[in-house]
This record gives structure tokens, C-alpha cells and sequence, in this order.
């Protein structure tokens, strides 16, 4: 497989988009930062989420501060969960070179993730307010494997990527349960795909931290074939980058019959503290029936 000559060129992100006057220090594959949003030494609201979401979770924020242009900003992250536990722990993020030692005002992630906020303290309660529709499989444009259901995963003519199983546990035990599950219910070896997905060799590449920027880069670039990834991933490269992804049915997805085989996660969201002058808004406003909406119209489903 040929690699691509350039990485993807991923769209803006942010609560407010700066304006020509801020000077931009990024280009592809130099200084590019894409899961840290907003200007955490003004920002009047702090959200540290896990990243999976980014995509609905940035409509949000953006309708959050048209509804109360007052917070004037939000600093918000989008990385897995538990380097942000240890940040909110410690001495805050390093990103590179550059330390920010801004805290969280509220936070976002799996049940397990804020409940063990609550054991340390630094949480007293949380709810959940949005869930995945489940999983399906990533190709490349115009599937050249013609990669058609989760068996043809296990052949040794297709190469498969997935998130790390040490640095990115969360996601990459959604997407486990998720092989094993629909191998099952196709009565292929469900060990065996489960197997192609942890180990990493000739027939398997690991992102390293960022599952949701790595594993599109890595598809695209020609390194692997395919990705057991969320439906709702799979949705914003699709939207965002309709000329190099497209997307497999597993298990009902898209046609919304979800096979039980097929796991969904739950997104929690809850108080640091007291969650300072805006987060009591903010999670009012993340159970409301505008954010339920944009998530809904980002491929997964408001609870609320």
C-alpha cells in the first residue's frame, strides 16, 4: 500500500473561532493541535471530555455561547479520558512543549471514568445524556477490499488498525466487545479478530494516544485497510472527508435495528466542585433539548 502524500486536513474546531488578528502557528504535520480548543487563560468555562464525541460536542459549545455570549469563551479538550484524570489530579496538560494548568469546570466521559471522580472527591454526582448507536467498519473510498461484514477481518489480505489497548483502554474494549460480539453472531472466531485487534504486527497497526485523529490518518494513508470504529466517527469522516472514507454496515447500525451484539457507551457529565460561575448552566443546557438535538445529529442519541 502507498501512503498518501499528506495528512488529513482536518476543519476547524473551536467554541469561537479566532478572529485574522490571532497569529497561527500550525500547519500538517508541524505544531498542529487538534483536541485542545479555545483560550484556557481567559476562557470563562472549562470542559475536559473524552474525544470521541468532538464533533457533537463543538455544536454544543458554540450554541452554548450564542445562547449566553457573556461566558465570552470555553476552553475545552477532546482527548481520551484518562490523561485528563490525571491532569485534574496534578499540575494540568502538556501539550508538546506548552504546559497549561487550567482545571475543569465540568466533565465529561464514560460512567466509570466520573464515578471514580466521586471515590477521589472531586465530583459528587453525575448523570448520563448521550449514547452511541454503536459500531461499524471504516474503509477507504470505493472499498477496494470490498470489505462487506466483520469476517472479512480476519483475512490475512486485510490489514486492520484500532485504538491502542495500553494508552486508550476505554475505546478499544468498545471495539473488542464489538468484534467479538457480531464475529459471534456470524459464527466466525470471535477470539480470533479479538486477537487481530490487540496484537500489533504485520496485519495490525495501534494508534498511540487519539484514536479518533489516528485512525482516519492511518486508513487513509494507505497503512491499514479497515477499523472497527463508532458509527458516529465513521459519520463526521465521512461528512467531513467524502472523497477518502466510506463506511460498512455492522450489525444494523445505520439502518437503526442495532444487533444487542453490537455495545453502545453512555456519555456522563458532572460538577468539578462547584463548577464555578457557568458549569451549573452549562450541564443544564447539555441536557436540553437543543444539545440533545445536535447530538442526534451527529450520529448518536440525546438522553435527556
Amino acid at each position: 500500500m502507498t501512503p498518501a502524500n499528506n495528512s488529513l486536513s482536518w476543519p476547524p474546531e473551536a467554541a469561537r473561532y479566532p478572529d485574522a488578528a490571532v497569529r497561527a502557528f500550525s500547519a500538517l504535520g508541524s505544531n498542529l493541535v487538534l483536541d485542545f480548543h479555545g483560550n484556557p487563560a481567559t476562557a470563562n468555562l472549562a470542559v475536559f471530555s473524552d474525544g470521541n464525541h468532538h464533533m457533537a460536542l463543538e455544536a454544543c459549545v458554540r450554541a452554548f455561547l450564542a445562547e449566553n455570549p457573556e461566558v465570552g469563551d470555553v476552553f475545552y479538550t477532546t482527548t481520551p479520558p484518562a490523561p485528563l484524570v490525571d491532569a485534574l489530579k496534578g499540575d494540568g496538560l502538556a501539550v508538546g512543549n506548552l504546559r497549561i494548568s487550567r482545571k475543569p469546570d465540568v466533565f465529561i466521559g464514560p460512567d466509570n471514568i466520573l464515578e471514580g471522580l466521586v471515590k477521589a472527591n472531586l465530583m459528587t454526582h453525575h448523570a448520563p445524556f448521550a449514547e452511541s448507536r454503536g459500531n461499524v467498519i471504516l474503509v477507504r473510498k470505493g472499498n477496494p477490499k470490498n470489505i462487506s461484514c466483520v469476517s472479512d477481518l480476519l483475512s490475512d489480505d486485510i490489514t486492520v488498525t484500532c485504538s491502542n489497548p495500553i494508552t486508550e483502554k476505554a475505546s478499544y474494549s468498545v471495539y473488542a466487545e464489538a468484534a467479538m460480539g457480531m464475529a459471534q453472531e456470524a459464527s466466525v472466531d470471535g477470539n480470533a479478530l479479538v486477537e487481530k485487534l490487540t496484537i500489533a504486527g504485520t496485519n495490525t497497526v495501534h494508534s498511540q494516544i487519539i484514536h479518533h485523529r489516528e485512525v482516519p490518518e492511518i486508513i487513509s494513508a494507505g497503512r491499514a485497510d479497515a477499523a472497527i470504529i463508532y458509527y458516529h466517527l465513521a459519520l463526521r469522516y465521512t461528512r467531513i472527508f467524502p472523497d477518502v472514507f466510506e463506511l460498512v454496515d455492522m450489525g444494523g447500525v445505520v439502518s437503526g435495528e442495532r444487533s444487542p451484539m453490537n455495545p453502545t457507551t453512555q456519555y456522563h457529565i458532572g460538577l468539578i466542585s462547584d463548577g464555578g460561575k457557568w458549569g451549573k448552566n452549562f450541564i443544564s443546557f447539555m441536557q436540553s433539548s437543543v444539545a440533545q438535538s445536535l447530538y442526534d445529529e451527529h450520529g448518536l442519541f440525546g438522553l435527556c
